[in-house]
């Protein structure tokens, strides 16, 4: 990969972090939990609790490709990126723009 296209892929990745931050600082915000004193209905309080597990969800998801994407910027001038860990061939410079967190090229990560 070439010097321009791994500026290229640092800008995105940075972008995407910074992204997944504010998301992250909003999800938590939803997560915390209700006041048992919150004056609201039985079915509201399922439906908050059912939203709640559903953030979770997405709050875990986001701080898993937080760490895959500061993982990604600190080996970004490794040799090793941009080549797929399990055939070795160069991921696809599209595919590394799009999800600069990921290891393998397309054909090994749908197998």
């Amino acid at each position: 990969m070439s010097t321009i296209n791994k500026t290229e892929v640092k800008i995105q990745i940075e972008d995407k972090i910074l992204n997944l931050k504010e998301d992250i600082i909003k999800l938590i915000d939803l997560v915390k939990p209700l006041a048992p004193d919150c004056a609201i209905g039985r079915v509201s309080r399922m439906d908050a609790i059912n939203n709640r597990s559903i953030n979770e969800a997405a709050l875990r998801q986001r701080q898993i490709q937080l760490k895959a994407l500061e993982y990604a910027l600190n080996h970004v001038d490794d040799i090793d990126f941009g080549k797929c860990t399990k055939c070795g061939q160069e991921i696809p410079l599209g595919r590394i723009m799009l999800m600069p967190e990921s290891k393998k090229c397309v054909s090994c990560a749908s197998r």
